[in-house]
């Protein structure tokens, strides 16, 4: 039962090209999925951009300012790191070197990034629409801070609040 319950749990992110569904994991991170589920329904993350994405790695987005060191209104989360491997499509917290300091920035991988396993907090997994993700416009160099007009979050909800 209780994985049925999980599977109802998505969130809808429209991109340019077209929708992302993201399967919610309140199992592995109950707190940072509460604030994802609160910051979206709210429409804190539209128009957002992926300010940060590097090709073959991930692109990180949920900072208003698209500068990488901005966030909401809320206190930073306390980490709630846990075993769910980094691979293609994982949705994780980006956070500054304080492992307490997640707050509204995310990052969804576009490839294997297991060297993050244990050290970021996933609380989700693209189940539908990988190929949106992968078409976001990509940064420059190591950096990946992208240069004039980047992609954004049309809009975001959590799929049963439409």
């Amino acid at each position: 039962m209780g994985t049925e319950n999980m599977s109802q749990e998505r969130l809808i992110m429209e991109l340019k090209s077209g929708p992302v569904t993201i399967e919610l994991r309140p199992d592995l991170a109950p707190n940072h999925v509460a604030r994802i589920k609160e910051l979206a329904n709210s429409g804190f993350y539209d128009g957002v951009a992926f300010h940060r994405v590097i090709a073959g790695f991930m692109a990180q987005g949920g900072d208003p300012t698209g500068t990488g060191s901005g966030g909401s209104e809320l206190p930073d989360l306390k980490a709630e790191f846990n075993e769910e491997p980094h691979v293609r499509g994982t949705c994780s917290m980006a956070r500054t070197n304080n492992p307490h300091s997640a707050n509204s920035q995310f990052f969804i991988c576009f490839d294997d990034a297991r060297f993050l396993d244990r050290q970021y907090t996933v609380w989700g997994k693209v189940i539908d629409g990988m190929d949106h993700v992968d078409a976001i416009k990509k940064g420059d160099g190591q950096s990946g801070m992208v240069k004039g007009e980047p992609d954004r979050i049309v809009k975001m909800r959590v799929a049963d609040a439409e």
